[in-house]
């Protein structure tokens, strides 16, 4: 019997060790998205977007029903080309719908709104040497 009861605290000490290390992973991945990802889009800022994107992502998705694929490296030289939301003085938003942590992977639904779009990003993270990367992004232009 007090057998089983040791069993059954170590099992418990696991669980709670896992759902605690899945809420760090939860806010380390807000924090990069709020610090880096957001504000890397408002701002145009291409430094700040390379702390969180894998240098080997892709990005697929739709905008306005056209079809968008794009390698990092094209992205980024958009983004730096490009009059960024801040300097357009025009709204930007950028919020976290969700995000699920499962060991080193993670898919996180973001909405951000710029422009004259609003996206639905599905973002797929992998923590490499303890930092999560993007690792690919899925967007999608749902404004009417």
């Amino acid at each position: 019997m007090a057998f089983l009861f040791c069993i059954s605290l170590s099992l418990k000490a696991q669980q709670t060790e896992k759902m605690e290390n899945n809420q760090q992973s939860k806010m380390a991945i807000t924090q990069a998205l709020e610090d880096y990802y957001f504000k890397g889009i408002y701002e145009g800022d291409i430094s700040r977007l390379k702390q969180i994107f894998h240098p080997d992502t892709y990005l697929y998705g739709d905008i306005k029903g056209q079809p968008y694929a794009k390698t990092l490296a094209v992205y980024l030289d958009g983004v730096a080309n490009r009059q960024s939301p801040k300097d357009s003085g025009k709204p930007f938003k950028g919020s976290i719908i969700s995000i699920d942590v499962i060991n080193s992977i993670a898919i996180a639904k973001a909405q951000v709104q710029m422009y004259e779009f609003v996206y639905v990003d599905l973002l797929s993270f992998h923590q490499i040497n303890g930092k999560w990367f993007i690792v690919n992004k899925m967007l999608s232009d749902i404004a009417e």
